[in-house]
């Protein structure tokens, strides 16, 4: 089974696929070893490691290169997040997420924000995005590449249960094969969403939002950290770099 399959089959209905998230090959490495049947590609993480806001600011060939690093360097499948598809017509973020599958990739997540502007895409030029993608994929040959439509809505300052559901639906019928809804935390709000969609919901670890046994019990059957494992590792090797600075000592760096 190839990468494509394997990774579209760990989204069955009645399990959860627990996704660890890279910023590079090294981290990549780590979470198989580690034990996690796939990995997805973090842009904050990526954009982090190079001292760059997250929202684009990486050229998309560069960004392309760490994502095939990553693919590279592991046996499990990868899903990559190009954020808004690193362009604002529907051409150019068909090419790009073709690239993306030709370098290995098993999926990828593609988001409604706007990326020069406030708030989100129209829905309906969303799902009219999402369904090029899906028509280019299937023509490919890349007929089980796992598009993971990714809605913000839960990240506005006023977010609306009605409107997701809304998006959620219009994004399943366009081609998409799961929808991730970051921000979404409440119990009954996840419950109703899982009911409505046919395709796997997908949420991120947050404060108060981390047991993957309770969340595959709401029905959820992807769950994902984030950048919130980068952000942990690189805020350790900042404070034990100042440690040795302001010490003098490597010590601390032996401790067990």
């Amino acid at each position: 089974m190839n990468k494509i399959n394997a990774f579209h089959e760990l989204h069955q209905e009645g399990e959860l696929l627990f996704l660890g998230n890279a910023w590079n090959a090294a981290s990549a490495r780590a979470l198989e070893a580690a034990g996690f049947q796939a990995i997805g590609t973090t842009s904050w993480g990526i954009a982090d490691s190079f001292r760059l806001p997250d929202g684009e600011k990486m050229a998309f060939n560069m960004h392309l290169k760490i994502i095939q690093e990553i693919v590279e360097s592991v046996e499990i499948p990868v899903s990559a997040d190009i954020e808004s598809g690193y362009a604002e017509d529907n051409e150019t973020i068909v090419q790009h997420v073709l690239q993306v599958a030709k370098i290995g990739a098993a999926g990828i997540n593609i988001e409604d924000s706007m990326k020069n502007g406030d708030g989100l895409r129209d829905r309906a030029e969303h799902a009219e995005c999402l369904s090029a993608i899906r028509s280019a994929l299937d023509a490919s040959g890349y007929e089980r590449f796992f598009i993971n439509a990714r809605s913000d809505i839960y990240l506005q300052e006023t977010p609306s249960q009605e409107e997701a559901v809304k998006r959620a639906k219009a994004y399943e019928q366009a081609g998409a094969s799961g929808i991730f809804l970051p921000g979404l935390t409440e119990e009954n709000a996840v419950r109703e969403l899982v009911d409505v969609l046919e395709v796997s919901l997908n949420l991120l670890s947050l404060p108060g939002l981390t047991n993957v046994e309770k969340l595959k019990s709401w029905g959820v059957r992807r769950f994902s950290i984030g950048n919130a494992l980068s952000d942990k590792i690189f805020a350790i090797m900042r404070e034990e770099a100042k440690q040795m600075v302001n010490s003098g000592e490597t010590s601390r760096l032996y401790a067990r």
